[in-house]
């Protein structure tokens, strides 16, 4: 059983190489093993804080970029809807002036006919009354105291005069 028990010995130099041993290691190894993990923890920190901020930001970033582009939306919606009203304007005025030069042309073309009409109408009645003096004339010129003379006459004038 002496190779499973240890000796008193061995156990007081083991007990004291292991204070050396920790007393070396806390002294040089502890702190800068100690410090590499604070140093590590607050990088770790000062990362995950840059990180939130970063994904504040970008949060910040998108809801800016969404609410410019409801904006540019709105901007293009109220440019389109100015552009249609004023198409629909100029397209009503011209509609609105061919309707008048259209009335205005219609009013001239009755005026025109109008006058039209009267001059021949006139040129009917001076023709007509032309006529009936040369018929007068004529009968006139013939005896007159022949009453069958007469009116053969005037039938045969009639027969001449031909009014389209």
């Amino acid at each position: 059983m002496e190779l499973v028990t240890p000796g008193i010995g061995l156990l007081f130099w083991q007990t004291v190489t292991f204070l050396i041993v920790l007393f070396l290691l806390a002294k040089f190894a502890w702190k800068p093993i100690m410090r590499a993990l604070h140093d590590r923890e607050t990088s770790i920190e000062n990362a995950l804080s840059a990180a939130e901020k970063a994904k504040l930001e970008m949060q910040s970033l998108k809801a800016d970029n969404e609410k410019l582009l409801a904006e540019a939306r709105l901007e293009r919606d109220k440019i389109l809807k100015e552009a249609t009203e004023a198409g629909n304007s100029i397209v009503e005025t011209a509609k609105q002036k061919a309707d008048e030069e259209g009335a205005r042309m219609i009013t001239n073309a009755r005026e025109a006919i109008e006058n039209e009409k009267r001059a021949a109408i006139t040129e009917v009645k001076n023709m007509a009354a032309t006529l009936s003096l040369e018929i007068a004339e004529q009968i006139l010129r013939r005896e007159l105291s022949d009453k069958n003379a007469q009116q053969a006459l005037a039938q045969d004038y009639i027969r001449e005069v031909t009014l389209n």
